[in-house]
């Protein structure tokens, strides 16, 4: 019996934690999360974390899984996911991940690079720089890998520049052994509805409470780590700190997901370029 898994993929506000849901309803299922933010305890409303009552008894794994101060990183999902796979499948149900991480994706599938030693006194240079010098040397050495990286993800910029200087390209992929069947759901909603599903989910964020999260996180973290989990809490922590105004608060946080937005759908056509793997929309 050829064993399978299903993978859910999408730009944010796309409507992913329901279709899995729905998906595992029919297919007797259990989730795997593929967000590299839902698996910090706390980070609720600004990553619109599915609840408890959404999820209707569906097993969902590699949620809240870390406090704000720990780390988690694509070597780590990689690890985590392909166990749940097997485990999940020897339970004779289905493996479903579902995420907007696409980062994962591409490390569970393709692999990550070969590791390289870590260069302490570069990456005490390189943390002394602000993120936007950061991206803009990535850019410099290296275009093509700097397209591919989040340019507000310090952690991952800064261990982009370190592989960089050690090996002077982008090393080869080491693939996981994944033997299994894989079918996709892309979900790819109009720009116009998917642009006004971003906008009604923030306005729905701030309503409940996003700018009292992010007070709380800041409490607990510092403002470097802040930004790290994103861009809601990034510019809302710049209204508490004063320095833009919570009126400004939608405008931009709407703008800047739809650049990200963009981005996430451009990665799925060139993932799928790429790849032999069949996209079922």
């Amino acid at each position: 019996m050829t064993r399978k898994i299903l993978l859910i993929a999408g730009p944010t506000a796309s409507g992913k934690s329901a279709r899995g849901v729905k998906e595992a309803l029919a297919r007797d299922g259990e989730i795997i999360s593929v967000d590299s933010r839902q698996v910090y305890r706390g980070l609720d409303i600004g990553t619109e974390k599915i609840t408890m009552e959404e999820m209707l008894n569906i097993p969902h794994h590699l949620i809240n899984i870390r406090d704000l101060n720990g780390s988690y990183s694509a070597g780590d999902f990689i690890k985590d996911a392909t166990r749940l796979i097997e485990e999940i499948s020897i339970r004779q149900k289905l493996p479903i991940l579902v995420g907007g991480t696409h980062f994962y994706f591409d490390a569970l599938l393709k692999g990550l690079p070969s590791s390289t030693p870590l260069n302490l006194p570069l990456r005490h240079a390189l943390e002394k720089i602000t993120t936007d010098e950061l991206y803009a040397r990535a850019l410099q050495q290296d275009p093509k890998r700097a397209t591919k990286l989040d340019p507000r993800n310090r952690r991952r910029l800064i261990r982009a520049l370190e592989i960089i200087e050690a090996m002077g390209k982008v090393p080869v992929r080491i693939r996981p052994n994944l033997a299994y069947k894989i079918e996709w759901i892309v979900i790819d909603p109009p720009r116009e509805e998917l642009r006004q599903r971003i906008n009604t989910r923030l306005v729905n964020a701030l309503a409940h409470g996003l700018i009292e999260e992010v007070q709380r996180i800041r409490e607990q973290v510092s403002n470097v780590r802040l930004n790290e989990f994103g861009l809601e809490y990034r510019v809302v922590g710049e209204f508490l700190r004063g320095e833009r105004t919570e009126a400004s608060l939608l405008p931009t946080i709407s703008a800047k997901l739809w650049q990200y937005a963009r981005r996430q759908k451009a990665w799925l056509r060139k993932f799928h370029e790429e790849s032999i793997i069949t996209v079922k929309p």
